[in-house]
């Protein structure tokens, strides 16, 4: 089986596939704002990358998230994940508080899912 990339660069492909499955790298909000508008744009970039692929938020197999600080964030990143989710079709998922790539990005979050 070959792996298919889309979107790379010298450093990273935004999406890997291969097989049936979909692995997404980390996305980020391009723009500094509050916890909610992030998760929508990045939800909304997953959103594309997997429709590209293939596949959908339905497919979802795993998440992880990462939050940049969770005490301040984690319900309101959860609110705006939950209402993004298919209901019946949530993925496994693992939270955690990193310090992230830019001073302005409160969340990254990256997926596998399935195609086809």
């Amino acid at each position: 089986m070959s792996i298919t990339r889309l979107h790379s660069n010298e450093r990273l492909s935004a999406a890997a596939l291969f097989g049936q499955l979909v692995f997404l790298s980390g996305q980020v909000p391009t723009l500094a704002r509050d916890i909610r508008e992030q998760t929508r744009e990045v939800l909304g970039k997953i959103d594309a990358l997997l429709a590209e692929a293939g596949s959908d938020k339905s497919q979802l197999l795993s998440a992880t998230i990462y939050l940049k600080d969770i005490a301040a964030d984690f319900e309101a990143m959860n609110e705006v994940w939950s209402a993004w989710l298919v209901p019946g079709h949530v993925p496994t998922r693992t939270t955690l508080q990193a310090e992230l790539a830019r001073p302005g990005v409160r969340v990254e979050i990256t997926v596998i899912a399935v195609r086809g």
